[in-house]
């Protein structure tokens, strides 16, 4: 390929990214790749390639391509190729291309081989499940990985599955002082065998709600009072929202309570949480 027909192919490579174009594009600049691989700016060409395969969801395509972007980033210094890649591994569960991605990006790992699963503190993401967007407290096992950590409203969701999120911020929660990023999620990586139930409660106060929610979440099980879900629209869902009292049963009284758990230990709890006296339940069933 003489350089004047490369030039003219990036040309039209940007054009149809401009144009949001993502397949047309990384298939012309994988043209000129296959021909200057090693060029100068040929770093920005694998990048930009790979990055339409990741806006794309064509994720064996995002880890090939990534690899030859971060094989010529600057390690150490949080280049973006090292990013996308860690997630495109990730999601192919090439666990030693990610570890080192993360490593490259400037990110520490755990030490050792295969799936990281470590201790990287909360985050938000925004679910995204038949045209609905709910988003969720999860907590991070590795930079783009999380194990949801509430019930979700949505259907088919579940408390316990493992997202693959972005990793661009799309708005922010604060909880107890501490500001926390909402990212979009990728894809469900690992569902989870956790049912989500639906019961009524009695309860005198709050109190009372709020230590049966506890008394699930001590067992691994998650619950969660409907008071707590608020419905925002989309400029609002994407600014800062204060979780501190919307996160917390609001009073005493009839609730619906969600509940993640098998519905025989579901119900054991439920008469536990009961003997306490002046609560009671009533009508719990599967909803998804």
């Amino acid at each position: 390929m003489e350089k004047s027909e490369a030039k003219r192919l990036l040309g039209q490579a940007r054009e149809a990214w401009d144009a949001e174009e993502w397949l047309r594009s990384a298939q012309l600049y994988e043209q000129v790749l296959a021909h200057y691989p090693d060029e100068k700016p040929s770093a920005d060409w694998w990048y930009d390639a790979a990055l339409a395969y990741k806006f794309l969801r064509d994720w064996p395509k995002a880890h090939e391509l990534g690899r030859e972007a971060a094989a010529r980033a600057p390690r150490g210094e949080q280049d973006p190729a090292f990013w996308n890649l860690g997630v495109a591994a990730t999601i192919q569960r090439d666990w030693a291309t990610a570890r080192d991605a993360w490593e490259g990006f400037g990110i520490p790992v755990p030490e050792g081989e295969g799936e990281i699963n470590g201790a990287f503190g909360p985050a938000c993401v925004r679910l995204h499940t038949d045209g609905e967007r709910e988003v969720v407290w999860i907590q991070r096992l590795c930079p783009t990985r999380g194990r949801v950590m509430n019930v979700p409203a949505s259907k088919g969701r579940r408390f316990g599955e493992i997202v693959v999120h972005d990793g661009e911020p799309t708005g922010e929660r604060t909880f107890e002082g501490q500001r926390v990023a909402v990212f979009d999620e990728l894809l469900l990586f690992e569902p989870s065998p956790l049912p989500t139930l639906h019961v009524t409660v009695n309860a005198p106060e709050a109190s009372d709600v709020e230590a049966l929610v506890s008394s699930f979440f001590d067992q691994d099980f998650g619950a969660e009072a409907a008071s707590s879900f608020h419905v925002l629209c989309a400029c609002c869902g994407e600014g800062t929202v204060d979780w501190d009292e919307s996160s917390r049963p609001a009073h005493g009284g009839s609730q619906e309570i969600w509940l993640a758990a098998p519905q025989e230990e579901a119900g054991r709890l439920l008469d536990a949480w009961a003997a306490g006296g002046g609560r009671t339940w009533s009508d719990l069933r599967p909803v998804d």
